[in-house]
């Protein structure tokens, strides 16, 4: 019988800092932390105002076409959304197909989104500044340029 250590690795150990997923991931993580306590006082977490932001661009889609706005599977969007409909900022009623869902930003999400606006404008300011505005300009390409190399494949 073999022991673990006589067996050869079958991974590498630079996967990880090479990995786009585990890289981009991370990347997100700090992001989104560095936004939601900027965002704190609006009582809106990043996610969630990029929700109303979706929602202030789009009008009143159904939640297949917000889903795909957002790049997101219609459960996950469903989970995301379920706080701010108790909480007033969206409404989400039946379309003409029953089967639809149509979600509305409601004035409530409206005035969420505009005291949320300025908080959010201070922290992207912010990244922007420290990136430089060549190195955002980059990082904006690359992150539009993943995305749909990634949705080809």
């Amino acid at each position: 019988m073999h022991s673990q250590e006589s067996q050869p690795s079958s991974h590498n150990p630079d996967a990880a800092t090479s990995c786009t997923c585990f890289n981009l991931r991370k990347a997100t993580r700090v992001v989104t932390q560095f936004f939601d306590e900027k965002l704190q006082p609006s009582g809106l977490l990043v996610n969630q105002f990029t929700l109303l932001t979706a929602l202030a661009q789009v009008g009143s889609p159904t939640m297949k076409t917000l889903a795909q706005v957002l790049v997101m599977d219609r459960t996950t969007l469903t989970r995301n959304l379920k706080p701010l409909q108790r909480q007033g900022l969206v409404a989400i009623e039946p379309g003409q197909d029953q089967r639809e869902r149509i979600v509305t930003l409601t004035a409530t999400g409206q005035s969420a989104l505009a005291k949320a606006f300025p908080l959010w404008k201070e922290a992207q300011q912010q990244v922007v500044e420290g990136l430089g505005q060549d190195q955002w300009q980059v990082l904006l390409f690359s992150l539009a340029n993943t995305v749909s190399l990634v949705r080809e494949i």
